[in-house]
């Protein structure tokens, strides 16, 4: 007999150093709301991602039996539904992410699919996956990191401010970029051409002269000498994320490219979509990450991990846009219902939908005791976890209670309801669906 399809998951969290530490992390916070024989919250150690999904590297389990999710979907495939199940190989397509940031993670891009395929036969324990990560980061508490190139004239600032990043950027490419970014409408392949130069250049510099000039870089930011120019960073914020960032990586490359890296801050419920081969770091918050199933990373900076410096400087799209432009804006999502409860107590349900086929998010967020959202049944499978408060969650006649770190899996043409029992129930909903309607439900 096929499973009711909501179950309740067990979900694994990875330890690595650049996790919040113990119970400061939501990841933790969210893993050990789930009883599990094999972990309890260390207070000394760090705690950064709480994986959601059946990627083979730490997939979720049924509470309830035991069963992988992988074996689950497997063996009822009607939970993925049968498009989603033929494509994607009885795999979810997308991996659903709790990120607990205390200290910068590497500089770093993904590869599109055709790279991936290609990178994956020739180096698979660096890359251990043949699929893209196009990426989507949607705040849980303030949040901040480095996205896109900064727009040229803010480089061409800084090059022409901070004599050690020109120096290791060398003079003939700073030049270079300059010209090009005093242009009022260059030819974009040629800026673009300009800027992979002087980024390759000093991402290649020597490893003794960065670390010689990173002490003069450091000097700059202790004594306040740093501008901002035309970026939307003060003074301020420029010289102590730089000193930040030393104390965390001394000397370390990634220390030059918070100067060509747009430093962007989220509030809570604010994302950002990031496509393949778009450089990127996170520097500080808990985020909810929604990616393709993938975990291909190519790594330059700000990382103790293998670093692959001619390969991210080779693939990336070298895109230089001020950072309200990478920035995701929701709407309302249209296959939710709110009660009356839920719309007198300015609850919402909103939808972060990027450009791709694998994965949405929504958000929902109930204000008040009775306040619920019914979602129509869709085409695909989903899972939902809750960060704040507790209600309860029911398809058809099953109902379960949901509370903070709880997480549900939910399978395919399933109606799904919500229900607030507190003040706030604040969940987020990563779905698939496959077709031109992307979001039509299997009862339209």
């Amino acid at each position: 007999m096929p499973p009711v399809p909501l179950f309740r998951l067990q979900c694994g969290v990875n330890s690595y150093d650049w996790g919040k530490i113990g119970n400061d992390s939501a990841a933790a916070k969210y893993a050990a709301a789930t009883p599990s024989d094999s972990f309890t919250i260390q207070e000394s150690k760090p705690y950064a991602e709480l994986w959601m999904g059946t990627h083979p590297s730490l997939p979720s389990k049924d509470l309830e039996t035991g069963r992988s999710l992988i074996d689950l979907v497997t063996d009822n495939q009607q939970l993925l539904g049968g498009d989603i199940a033929a494509k994607y190989k009885n795999k979810l397509p997308f991996l659903f992410k709790v990120l607990s940031i205390n200290k910068a993670l590497s500089i770093q891009a993904h590869p599109n699919k055709k790279l991936a395929e290609q990178l994956h036969a020739k180096d698979p324990k660096n890359y251990p996956d043949d699929n893209h990560k196009p990426e989507m980061t949607l705040a849980i508490t303030p949040f901040e990191g480095l996205c896109g190139f900064r727009p040229l004239k803010e480089i061409a600032h800084f090059l022409a401010t901070i004599a050690p990043l020109r120096e290791l950027v060398g003079e003939a490419d700073a030049k270079a970029l300059e010209e090009v970014a005093q242009q009022s409408s260059p030819n974009l392949e040629d800026a673009k051409s300009r800027l992979k130069a002087a980024f390759s250049h000093l991402m290649k510099s020597d490893r003794s002269l960065v670390a010689s000039k990173s002490k003069d870089l450091v000097a700059l930011a202790e004594s306040g000498s740093i501008t901002p120019g035309p970026s939307v960073n003060t003074s301020e914020e420029l010289c102590e994320l730089v000193q930040r960032c030393n104390g965390q990586f001394p000397a370390d490359i990634g220390l030059f490219v918070l100067f060509f890296l747009n430093f962007v801050k989220l509030n809570p419920g604010q994302a950002m979509y990031l496509k393949a081969d778009d450089i990127h770091a996170y520097i500080s918050g808990d985020i909810i990450e929604c990616m393709a199933s993938s975990d291909n990373v190519i790594r330059s900076g700000f990382t103790p991990k293998f670093q692959d410096v001619n390969t991210l400087t080779d693939i990336l799209t070298y895109d230089h846009d001020p950072p309200e432009q990478q920035l995701l804006q929701p709407v309302d999502y249209a296959y939710a219902t709110l009660n009356s409860t839920a719309y007198s107590s300015n609850s919402s349900a909103l939808l972060y939908d990027p450009p791709i086929e694998e994965f949405s998010v929504v958000r929902s967020a109930l204000n008040k005791p009775g306040a619920k959202v019914t979602f129509e049944a869709i085409d695909g499978p989903s899972i939902v976890i809750a960060t704040s408060g507790e209600g309860f969650i029911s398809v058809g006649p099953k109902k379960e209670p949901i509370k903070q770190g709880w997480v549900y899996f939910i399978g395919a043409t399933a109606e799904l309801v919500i229900e607030s029992t507190s003040d706030e129930l604040v969940t987020f909903k990563a779905f698939t669906e496959i077709g031109d309607a992307k979001h039509n439900a299997s009862s339209h």
